[in-house]
This record gives structure tokens, sequence and C-alpha cells, in this order.
């Protein structure tokens, strides 16, 4: 049996810790190098022909060269560089290709369609709002036959504010431009047309308002996926002419030196949350150069109402003080907050946690943006509730605090029977279930049933080589790994300890001789259809779980410091 030596955990972290700081900008950001996104860059290509052929030339032709050269022997496209094909994106690309480049991409063209059929085609599609935009895409490119039968979207919907938030939530920008997109694909009788003259003002005004709420620069969300929707529709339809230059110029300004464009071009706010968390378990949390990471998160909470999704201020975008405030990321950024040595006397961690609590469901969960969603990538999810969960309690809430009971009576509800937990913006089932048995486990019920058989399923699912996948018996990686060694370590339970030492050992032997760890595609995009990597998550992972092993081992009485096994 070979040895992890306490040592060899503590080199781990002091390198991993500098390795990510090296990331670390000037202004305290923590940078990334994503992947490029087939579906970024074939909606900006396919958007960007239809709304200014002439003006954005140079950015089509080298779009559509990108593309070109990332499909697969396969004929199919992944969904970002080095994915393997999909269906979701293959239907985008084809679609792309043949709307903007019919001559140059037809035997691209020919090879995706083959490849688009052999996957099942877009009926393989589980999620129907997105399996109905490849279909629209796929009609106007001509490819009736791979589109299949067409359902008009209704954008009535937008005459009524509370059900379009639950029902639409985050996609109301993508759903307007669909909408738009319709008026010639699909005629509408007297009576739907008389009810769309009403909606339409209604719907470009909600336009109107993400656009005004961002500064005005166009970027819609900083994603070019839903820009790219929103400008094709407001092309098809002749609608609100500003808003359509101001995207395409934010897609100039987007667009990667060889071409393409991300899935997400701005996730300064998700990187930099996690990237504190990850610093504050190595032992970092008073160091100087996390100071400007701080006063980056004071700029950037929310100052304002995002009115679009009836989200109050006080919470954090994504990306900057202009974006949409979100969940997930306010909670790992109130944790950030939480870890600094001086919290207690932080303003904004104090209105940070006020707005978090009042962002809880009804039903005791947290969804993503909307309260009591009903749209299902919204929430609620576990994973989510269990990290506001984790928020409130790294803050000093008591663990009878009634936001924190009530999303603990809800989470002990939603375990499937074999006791694992989802994860609707991380890949299942390890991510979710791991989080989950953490944050339980912290506000004090380690040992509830619903707990121990997560945990078991947990250790159940550890391969052979230590590390964790999605709990399929698929390879594992870094990040699952340090989520399930998370999970485990909380319970405090020793029947878990060679388990977790494992899964150290596994971490400590999978750093790179730069201290850093490599990423996997875990991040969800487009849940069951689309992941990517995140290179600061990833590092911050591996921190959180040899930093709160390294804080176990240290705490524990009944063990000889010294080596953990494998």
């Amino acid at each position: 049996m070979t040895a992890v030596t306490a040592e060899a955990v503590a080199k781990a972290l002091t390198a991993g810790a500098e390795a990510l700081l090296r990331r670390r900008r000037a202004d305290g950001v923590f940078g990334d190098d994503p992947p490029a996104s087939v579906l970024g860059t074939a909606g900006a290509v396919a958007a960007l022909h239809a709304a200014d052929p002439a003006g954005s030339a140079d950015l089509v032709d080298a779009g559509v060269g990108w593309l070109l050269r990332q499909q697969h022997d396969d004929g199919g496209w992944g969904g970002v560089e080095g994915a393997e094909s999909e269906v979701v994106p293959t239907a985008v690309a084809v679609a792309a290709l043949a709307l903007s480049a019919p001559a140059t991409g037809a035997e691209a063209v020919a090879a995706g369609r083959a490849r688009l059929a052999a996957m099942g085609g877009v009926d393989a599609v589980t999620d129907r709002a997105i399996a109905l935009l490849c279909r629209q895409l796929l009609t106007m490119a001509g490819l009736t036959a791979e589109a299949g039968p067409l359902r008009r979207l209704p954008l009535e919907i937008v005459l009524f504010d509370r059900v379009r938030r639950r029902r639409l939530s985050f996609r109301t920008t993508p759903f307007v431009g669909l909408a738009l997109m319709q008026a010639d694909l699909l005629p509408a009788g007297r009576l739907r047309r008389a009810t769309l003259r009403r909606a339409r003002p209604v719907a470009v005004g909600l336009l109107r308002a993400v656009y005004d709420h961002e500064g005005r620069t166009g970027a819609l969300s900083e994603d070019p996926w839903p820009a790219a929707l929103v400008l094709l529709g407001l092309a098809r339809s002749g609608e609100a002419p500003d808003i359509a230059e101001a995207v395409v110029g934010w897609l100039r300004r987007a667009v990667r030196p060889d071409g393409a464009w991300d899935a997400v071009t701005n996730l300064d706010l998700t990187r930099s949350g996690y990237a504190v968390t990850g610093l504050a378990a190595a032992g970092y949390a008073a160091d100087p150069r996390l100071r400007a990471t701080r006063d980056f998160f004071h700029a950037t909470q929310k100052p304002a109402a995002f009115e679009v999704l009836d989200v109050p201020p006080g919470g954090w975008s994504y990306s900057n003080v202009g974006g949409w405030p979100v969940t997930l990321e306010s909670a790992e950024i109130l944790s950030a907050l939480a870890g600094y040595p001086d919290a207690d006397a932080d303003p904004v961690l104090r209105t940070g946690l006020e707005w978090l609590v009042g962002r809880q469901d009804s039903r005791g969960s947290w969804s993503l943006w909307v309260r009591d969603t009903q749209l299902a990538n919204d929430g609620p999810c576990p994973a989510i509730t269990s990290q506001a969960i984790l928020a409130l309690h790294d803050a000093g809430h008591p663990d009878d605090h009634p936001a924190i009971a009530r999303a603990v009576a809800w989470l002990l509800t939603r375990a499937a029977p074999d006791g694992r937990f989802e994860n609707l913006w991380y890949r299942d089932h390890t991510s979710g279930t791991a989080v989950v048995v953490a944050a339980l486990s912290r506000v004090g019920h380690a040992r509830h049933d619903v707990v121990r058989r997560a945990a078991r399923w947990l250790r159940d699912t550890q391969l052979p080589d230590g590390s964790w996948g999605p709990g399929d018996g698929t390879a594992g990686t870094v990040e699952e790994t340090a989520w399930a060694v998370q999970g485990l370590l909380a319970t405090g339970g020793p029947e878990h300890r060679h388990a977790v030492d494992r899964g150290v050992a596994r971490l400590v032997a999978a750093a790179g001789p730069d201290g850093g760890w490599p990423a996997a595609r875990v991040c969800n995009y487009i849940r069951h259809h689309m992941r990517y990597p995140n290179a600061v998550i990833t590092q911050a992972l591996a921190l959180r779980a040899l930093g709160e092993h390294r804080r176990a081992a240290q705490a524990r009485s009944d063990v000889t410091p010294g080596t953990v096994a494998r």
C-alpha cells in the first residue's frame, strides 16, 4: 500500500494555491482560458449573417471556418472544443452552416445530417425547449426533414408577468427571440394575429429592459448563444434596430482570435467566488493578495432590482455588476466573504445574507433565478439549496435558523431511492449528493438516515483508483473526487475514513508539475446535452478537499499524524 504523507498534502496545498493565485489579475478577478463553444459560434454566425451580412462578413467567414475545422470525423460536433459529438451542437452547427454558408459548408452539412440521424435526431433531445430551438433553426435553414414538426411559441405569455417569470425565467430573452423568428415560419390566423399585436411590443419591451439593465452593452447575459437568438429574432422581425446593432457590436468585441465564441464570455464572479473559498480552505484567507478580490465582490453587489425576473438588489451575478442576479454564485460569494478574517464587520456580507434568505422558495428550497419557478432548469435544486445552507452556516447562522430548518426539511424529501441527489448546474450525481451530504452534516444531521444513505452511495461509487466520476462507473474527475471527499469528511464518520484517504491520495497524485489540476467537463450549460470545464472551479474544489482533510486530520486525536493510505 502506498502512503501519502501529511507533508505531501501540505505541499500539494501550497503548490495548488500558488497555481490558482497565478490566475488572479491585478483587479482581484480570477481568470480562465475556456474552450470555444460550437453553440455560441454557430449561433453568432447565423445571427450575424442574418442581421449584418455585409458589415460582419469577416466574422461570419471566420466563424464558418472554425466550425468546419471542429467537425469530427463522424460528421458531428461537440458542444465545446474536445467534446464528443452530441445532438444539440450538431443540429445547431448544421443549421448555421446551411443558413450562412450553403456552398462552402455543403459537404459538412451533408455529413452532419447523417450523423444527426444516427444519433436519433432532435427527438433524442430531452429538454423540450432546446428541442424546439433545434427544430426552429433547422426549419429556418430549410432542413424540414431533420426539424420535424414545429410548434408555435405562446408569445402571449409575456402579457402575464408572474406566469412568464415562473415558466420562462432566465430563458425569457431567447424565448422572445425565437417567438419573433416565427412570424414568417408559422403564419397565424386572424385571432392569433390580434393577440400577437398586443404581445409583441411587450416582448420587445422585455428585451429593452434587459438591454437597459446591462448598461446598453448588447451582451444579453454575457452569453453569445442567447444573444445570437435574440439577434436572429430582431433581424427577422425588424424590431428594435438599436438593440440589434448593440448585439452585433458586442459579438464583435466578444469574438476570439480564432474566429469562435465562448459558451459564456464572462464568469468573473463565478470563478472568483470559488477561488476565494478554495484558497481560504488552503489557509490563505488572510493573504493580502485576496483583498482586491473582496473589493471586487463589494463593487459588484447588485445595487438595483432586476425587474425582468423580479429579483431585488443585494445579490450577485456570475459576471459583473450589470449581470443577472443568481442564487448559486451569490451563495458561493457569501461563503467567500464569510471566510475573510474580519467578516463580522462586513456590511456587504450582512446585506447579501438578507438577500439570500429573502430568495428562498416557499417550499424551503432555493432556485437559481426565480422564486417558486416551474421551470425545471431553474429550480428547485438540491445542490443550490445546499449551497445556500452552507453560505448561511459559514456566516454564523445557527443550525435552527428558520431558513436553514425549512431547507433541511425540504432536502430530506428529495433523495432518490438509492440515496443520491440531483444537481442542475453540475454533472449528476456525485456533485449533488456530496454537496447535500456536506450541507446537512454541517447543520447537525450527519446521522440522519437520509444522509447516511447518501454517504453510503458516495462510498459505494468510488472507483478502484480512489477517484469519483458521476456515479455510473465512468472515469473519475478531480472535481467529483473533491466534492465526494468534502461530503464524506463533513459527516465525521470513521466508516468513511478509508474512502476519504484514498480520494485525498488520488487528488495529490493528480496534481500537475505546476501545482494545478486538470479540468473536466462537469459544468452544465445544457443539462444532459452540453458541458464545459472551468479550471478555476477545479483548482478551488481540490484545494477545499485537501484543506478540509488537513483540518480534520489535525483535529483528530485518535489517529497518529503522518500518512493517509491509498
